[in-house]
């Protein structure tokens, strides 16, 4: 058996992709797009030709930077299963058809420059034809319950805490008469957020990939970080400012919606205007109400007292341009959040390109910014940023909560590592820069006792 890391490697974060390849089966565990920059942008080719074989794609959740290259595959022909559980069947569809409406009008942008320039057009990565024919792939499993993927092949999803859905997959495979197993820890969540059970480890294995985006720090208690957030937000409101979320549309932005429901609920801050300007953090936020039987018990207790809605009066939802763009004209202070995530697309560009230059103004970083990104240099403060082609001078106060991040801090990954780390399993470090990995690889040295190993892209672990 062996197993080629196909993305999320060589300091790569994102473009997660692994091919399980034994004498009589082909898998392929998480598909995701290379995001960040052009440079990772332009990795973003199939991971592997299903015409030769191909059993079936295992997803860990449904972020883009696991799933957006599944469509690249249906143009290549494949039509085998995709497994996943429930919500990340839910989620990934979502994404997947806003993924490939991006791709269609960047092109539609693209070519109008091309024309005028006298040059041919380009197809768009994919469209959405791609994206629905995955989607009519996609194939239901249960957690904790091993499920047959492939011919000697048996797959189990343990819950990973990272958002709704998500899991970490452990993969136990008769190869010619010896039986390994492999565990992909997926993207893992910090424990104790709201909303989200805490991850669940997995207690054996023969070899183990796990993430280490956050490989070299911890991040600041959740507590401490609401209460830095209420402080910024009631200093904001107070002087009429406006605070710009940056907001990756599952997780984070359902993560906000809930603690400021909580701030008004428990008098921590009067109710002023909130704008989820994200249609689809609008609809995620109804998957995430769909799939309440996997909330942790504190949510199910909150939502049990009352709705939340109650608490969210002053909340607009708005869906389309023209909504948008009215926001720019709204007086007085307000908190706006709108993807993406890392400020490469999507609306947040416009709320920035408005604000960005007011000293009244806050931008709230609430996740990872991978390298090249606008949030990145947000987040590194510089000063002259670059939106739709026009320079931007940052007045605006840049606030980084590392404390609401999806992604487990060192402590908890060496946490979740050490529930398994007594069956001396080989490990992989993947998903983190060179610094993180490097970091966290010394620590399981430390504490372990066993070596960690950095792969690069395309590099095979043979078993």
């Amino acid at each position: 058996m062996k197993i080629t890391v196909v993305g999320a490697a060589g300091g790569e974060v994102t473009g997660s992709a692994y091919i399980v390849q034994t004498k009589h089966a082909r898998v392929i565990v998480d598909c995701g797009m290379f995001q960040g920059g052009r440079k990772s942008e332009s990795l973003n080719r199939p991971p592997a030709n299903p015409n030769t074989r191909l059993d079936s794609v295992l997803l860990t959740h449904g972020h883009l930077d696991h799933t957006g290259r599944l469509p690249l595959m249906a143009q290549l022909g494949y039509r085998g299963p995709v497994f996943a559980t429930p919500a990340t069947m839910d989620i990934t569809a979502l994404i997947l058809r806003d993924s490939a409406k991006i791709q269609s009008q960047d092109a539609e942008r693209q070519n109008r420059r091309l024309e005028r320039a006298g040059k041919p057009p380009k197809d768009p990565l994919y469209e959405i034809e791609d994206a629905e024919q995955i989607i009519a792939s996609m194939r239901s499993v249960p957690y904790n319950k091993p499920v047959p993927v492939a011919p000697g092949i048996q797959a189990t999803w343990a819950e990973a805490g990272h958002m709704i859905g998500s899991a970490s997959i452990k993969l136990v495979v008769d190869d010619t008469g010896r039986e390994k197993s492999v565990i992909f820890s997926g993207d893992l969540g910090p424990r104790g957020i709201p909303i989200l059970r805490d991850y669940e480890p997995f207690h054996h294995a023969d070899l183990v990939f796990l993430e280490s985006t956050y490989g070299d720090q911890d991040h600041r208690p959740f507590r401490q970080t609401v209460d830095e957030f209420v402080h910024i937000v009631k200093n904001a409101i107070s002087r009429g400012g406006r605070v710009l979320v940056p907001t990756f549309a599952v997780g984070r932005a359902q993560l906000l919606i809930g603690l400021l429901g909580w701030m008004f609920r428990h008098k921590k801050i009067q109710p002023f205007p909130i704008f989820l300007d994200s249609p689809m953090a609008i609809e995620a936020t109804k998957i995430y109400t769909k799939h309440r039987e996997i909330f942790d018990e504190n949510m199910k207790r909150l939502i049990a007292e009352r709705p939340l809605r109650d608490d969210l009066v002053t909340l607009k939802a708005t869906v389309t341009p023209q909504e948008s763009m009215k926001i720019n004209s709204h007086e007085g202070a307000c908190l706006i959040m709108a993807g993406s995530g890392m400020c490469n697309a999507g609306r947040i560009l416009h709320h920035l390109k408005h604000n960005l230059w007011r000293e009244e103004a806050h931008v709230v970083i609430v996740g990872y910014q991978g390298h090249g990104s606008l949030g990145r240099r947000l987040v590194e403060h510089q000063r002259m940023v670059s939106i739709h082609g026009e320079k931007i001078v940052v007045r605006a106060h840049v606030h980084t909560l590392g404390g609401f991040s999806a992604h487990a801090g060192q402590t908890d990954l060496l946490n979740w590592l050490g529930a398994v780390a007594r069956s001396r399993p080989r490990v992989m470090l993947t998903h983190g820069e060179d610094s993180p990995r490097r970091t966290l690889a010394g620590m399981i040295q430390e504490r372990f006792n066993l070596k960690a190993s950095l792969p690069r892209m395309g590099e095979a672990i043979e078993m």
